[in-house]
């Protein structure tokens, strides 16, 4: 029995260090790419790529508050790509008027009865088509697109993807926790988005800016509306598709969190969300064992991932432990504590070219007391909906100039 627990105990650390090191292997392969002149910035793709004209519907769901549409939607009506239509579900919304509502290519709807769950709000949409649409995105209220933004889609489609997620970017900077919330974007995008492209594998999805196949997004059945929408529908959908896109040329900004509350807010959701959903990762391994599929494996494999805050905390547990019954593991838990933050400095430095982002990493110790404290009160996200204040009203051409 002792050895059976022993055998865990160890196998457990591995993982734990895999998941710890794996940003400092992708950064070395990324090195590796430039150095060898192999590295593909940003995916582009060939101005041939457009033999087919796509037609997107553009999904906004908006919860109680539509003072942040209008940009929005302005934002979508500015693009060089013309085949579109929007559509705004006004959840709960007192009034409905968001400047545009007679405009050929936008449409509001305004669900009789409240239906206080963002899954609901696209299915909503969906079930209101004014005519078929090929390709539906999802965009939250406070999101805005950067005039190519569709264009570039349509050429990611045209390649013969059926799920692209885009580029998520920082609407704003101005506080400590919008910077630290940005640099936690660059790491993600760089460790889960681009260099799984680069590799030829699926990307992870965000909750938002995902452009999907309709028919596909049909294929997916939901059974639980409070959050977390995006890790149950990457799970369907990676089984169903060669590969889960990331176009990061194709731009969509997002509002940063500006405040701890708004942070602890948001993380319960998300903390929330990985325990809630998290059969589904290993439902993913799974199968990618039994398909021998590497791509589905490595995808499950990282859907188990625990959030950060709780990989390092568990990783300082063990490190203790193994002073008693390892002590050399101990060291090697001394030495990816250094590597894991240089590598993650390393990422966001990469990534990002505003100065300012990279020195908030400094503060880093409040996300993670926040974090901590959202993990002590994840059973609110699963009594009530959750929902971050946003409140950045700015046009696309006043973020572009900055």
């Amino acid at each position: 029995m002792l050895t059976i627990l022993l055998i865990i105990f160890f196998a457990v650390q591995l993982v734990l260090a895999a998941y710890l090191l794996q940003p400092a292997f992708l950064l070395l392969v990324y090195g590796c790419k430039r150095m060898a002149g192999l590295f593909a910035k940003g995916q582009e793709t060939d101005e041939s790529d457009t033999a087919r004209d796509f037609s997107f519907a553009v999904i906004v769901t908006a919860h109680k508050n539509l003072e942040l549409v209008p940009p929005l939607v302005d934002s979508v009506l500015k693009q060089t790509y013309r085949h579109f239509k929007v559509y705004v579900v006004a959840d709960g919304c007192e009034q409905t008027d968001i400047g545009y509502n007679k405009h050929l290519q936008v449409k509001v709807l305004a669900p009789e009865v409240p239906l206080n769950a963002k899954i609901r709000s696209i299915d909503y949409a969906i079930n209101n088509f004014d005519q078929p649409h090929d390709v539906l995105i999802i965009l939250d209220a406070d999101n805005l697109v950067h005039p190519d933004y569709l264009s570039v889609l349509n050429k990611y489609f045209n390649k013969g993807y059926r799920a692209v997620q885009t580029n998520m970017l920082a609407k704003n900077n101005d506080s400590i926790y919008a910077k630290l919330d940005a640099a936690g974007n660059y790491f993600s995008n760089f460790v889960d988005r681009r260099m799984r492209m680069e590799l030829g594998l699926s990307a992870n999805i965000w909750g938002l800016g995902i452009a999907i196949e309709t028919a596909l997004y049909k294929a997916v059945i939901y059974r639980n509306f409070l959050g977390g929408f995006d890790k149950k529908i990457q799970a369907d959908i990676v089984k169903l598709i060669p590969q889960l896109a990331y176009a990061e040329d194709a731009m969509v900004y997002d509002e940063k969190i500006d405040s701890g509350d708004a942070l602890e807010t948001q993380r319960t959701r998300w903390i929330n969300a990985y325990f809630k959903y998290f059969k589904y990762g290993w439902d993913v391994f799974v199968t990618g064992l039994q398909r021998g599929n590497f791509n589905l494996m490595f995808f499950g494999f990282n859907l188990l991932r625990p959030p950060l805050f709780l990989q390092i905390s568990i990783a300082a547990v063990f490190a203790l432990l193994n002073f008693w019954i390892a002590p050399a593991l101990t060291i090697a838990w001394i030495a990816i504590f250094i590597i894991f933050p240089l590598s993650f400095l390393a990422i966001v430095a990469v990534m990002s070219t505003d100065k300012e982002v990279v020195k908030s990493l400094l503060y880093l110790p409040l996300v993670f007391l926040r974090q901590l404290r959202a993990f002590l009160h994840i059973s609110r996200a699963n009594k009530a909906f959750l929902q971050t204040q946003n409140n950045k009203v700015i046009y696309i051409e006043d973020l572009l100039k900055k």
